[in-house]
């Protein structure tokens, strides 16, 4: 049985969710937390810069592909369980360049289940109990839906269509393998696509909110009605830690935010929140509405058309339900980049990438 207060190892720790997770795993769980990044572009050290002074925290910089690195922050740190986000998530990253997407999702990946697994086996029987190895996925490895038919369930086969889903999909079932394989205690979990603060300003939110108030053109793919279910990140969280908690070994949970929206209308709601709280006059331009700046693009090769959850298993077996819903997430999101200006202009102008100076690739905390 998983006990209260574990070390957990959070790989991807710097990015949008692994830093979310490490604020909810550390202030409203009491677990402690072994932060790995290897950070790369969208790593952002100022993603966990109010959890630097908590004891239960330590930060190490390395990659999940650097062997003896991972291995020595097993041997020192002793984790209970490993949370494992890191990934290339970008799908328009992976379309031109899917050769970091192959080696950090899949042979990354690998290569922390060869880690965990030893590290498993080495443990006394007490700690072999405790112990998990929790794999975050993403909705995308079940390809695309059409309008009418039925959200995605954890039965729904795969149909990866984007090399960053097809290095997703190869991931989900290393880790299952090795489960059925070597008896690795596994718990996967494949969400929607997730909002909130802290996200790097390349996803459809932050790229929104930040052109609108920078007065640059806000690009839609297409006609805008690709369709996705929108999960605000604290509500993924909780389903995270719910999940490796209480969760049963070798299943998987689906977790979505019962938030279906086209594309197009989700930038006019985010539009119309930014026309009431933070008026185009206030930031200089001289339209009425933040609307007037949406522009439609060409569509990118492989766009999935639909994305829908199906999340009754882990509400009805692990009694979880998102929070936030359709408005009150995304006005919180607003909010938060309207407040937090230092720190996405801090990314824009590239000085975030300063403060990983100092800091080894090979695991030194920092």
């Amino acid at each position: 049985m998983v006990k209260d207060n574990m070390k957990i190892l959070v790989t991807g720790a710097a990015g949008f969710i692994g830093s979310n997770l490490c604020r909810y795993l550390l202030n409203d769980c009491s677990h402690s937390v072994v932060a790995v990044d290897s950070l790369t572009y969208a790593g952002n050290l100022a993603s966990l810069d109010d959890l630097r002074s908590d004891d239960r925290f330590i930060f190490v910089a390395a990659s999940i592909c650097h062997e003896d690195a991972m291995k020595g922050i097993f041997e020192t740190q002793q984790p209970d369980a490993v949370m494992h986000l890191a990934a290339e998530s970008h799908v328009d990253r992976s379309i031109d360049g899917p050769d970091e997407f192959i080696q950090t999702n899949i042979v990354g990946t690998y290569k922390l289940l060869q880690i965990s697994r030893n590290y498993f086996e080495s443990l006394e029987a007490s700690r072999k109990e405790v112990f998990r190895f929790h794999h975050i996925s993403t909705d995308e490895v079940y390809g695309s839906l059409e309008p009418d038919a039925p959200a995605f369930s954890e039965k729904t086969p795969y149909d990866p269509h984007s090399p960053y889903s097809a290095s997703k999909a190869a991931s989900d079932h290393l880790v299952r393998a090795w489960c059925d394989t070597y008896g690795l205690p596994v718990v996967l979990t494949n969400c929607s696509n997730n909002y909130g603060p802290y996200q790097f300003p390349e996803k459809l939110i932050p790229v929104v909110i930040l052109k609108a108030i920078r007065g640059e053109p806000i690009p839609v793919y297409g006609k805008g009605e690709n369709i996705r279910d929108w999960l605000y990140v604290r509500d993924h969280v909780r389903a995270l830690e719910l999940v490796l908690t209480k969760g049963h070994v070798g299943e998987t949970y689906n977790i979505g935010g019962d938030n279906e929206q086209r594309n197009i209308d989700l930038v006019n709601m985010v539009c119309k929140i930014l026309d009431e709280v933070s008026p185009p006059i206030q930031n200089g331009l001289s339209i009425d509405s933040y609307s007037e700046l949406i522009t439609f693009v060409k569509d990118r090769p492989g766009h999935d058309m639909r994305y829908a959850i199906d999340a009754s298993k882990i509400k009805q077996g692990l009694g979880w339900a998102p929070e936030e819903d359709f408005a009150s997430g995304f006005r919180k999101t607003i909010s938060w980049y309207l407040e937090n200006e230092a720190w996405w202009k801090e990314i824009l102008s590239g000085n975030y990438q300063l403060s990983r100076q100092g800091l080894s690739p090979t695991g030194e905390s920092s």
